[in-house]
């Protein structure tokens, strides 16, 4: 008899050149921005905040040699990951998002996990992200599987302070 409990398993697989990106960008938007309406970020004072990003930027992204994927659960994207290779031993980890809706359930631990394998098979020592510094709650989440900071910096087109984190890929 078939377990009626048992779910379908979420999977992460990388979006191709010909795949569509729109229901990416829709949970990369609804993701950020509950921090932007925290954070009081608008298009106006934050243009380039993920929370306005739009298909094209997902786009741009790709045709620049970023890798972009999704976590798909029951026939939806529930969560998405970008990873860009700065140099041989470094890469960024971008735009890592998680739906509200499915927040606080392992996803997010679960791109990340996801993230540094991939880094490790491609032969990377080190992943970086900048945040929000004034986004307390996600700093200690990074913190908490091993980030550690290695700066900070204001710019003067941005209405807070990156942090930048850091971690090495066990190898």
């Amino acid at each position: 008899m078939e377990n009626q409990t048992n779910r379908e398993q979420p999977v992460i697989r990388e979006l191709g050149p010909a795949e569509p990106l729109e229901e990416s960008a829709v949970l990369i938007r609804a993701a950020f921005g509950t921090v932007a309406a925290e954070l009081r970020l608008t298009p106006a004072n934050c243009p380039t905040n993920p929370a306005f990003l739009d298909r094209s930027d997902l786009e741009a992204l790709r045709q620049k040699g970023v890798k972009l994927y999704a976590l798909r659960k029951e026939g939806r994207s529930i969560g998405f990951v970008a990873l860009e290779k700065a140099d041989p031993e470094l890469y960024y980890l971008e735009k890592l998002a998680v739906h509200p809706d499915y927040r606080h359930c392992g996803y997010g631990r679960q791109l990340l996990d996801f993230a540094f394998r991939t880094v490790r098979a491609a032969g990377g020592r080190r992943v970086s992200i900048a945040i929000i510094d004034e986004n307390a709650r996600l700093k200690r989440w990074y913190q908490a599987y091993g980030f550690r900071e290695t700066g900070l910096k204001n710019f003067p087109h941005l209405p807070f302070t990156v942090c930048f984190l850091q971690k090495e890929v066990a190898t």
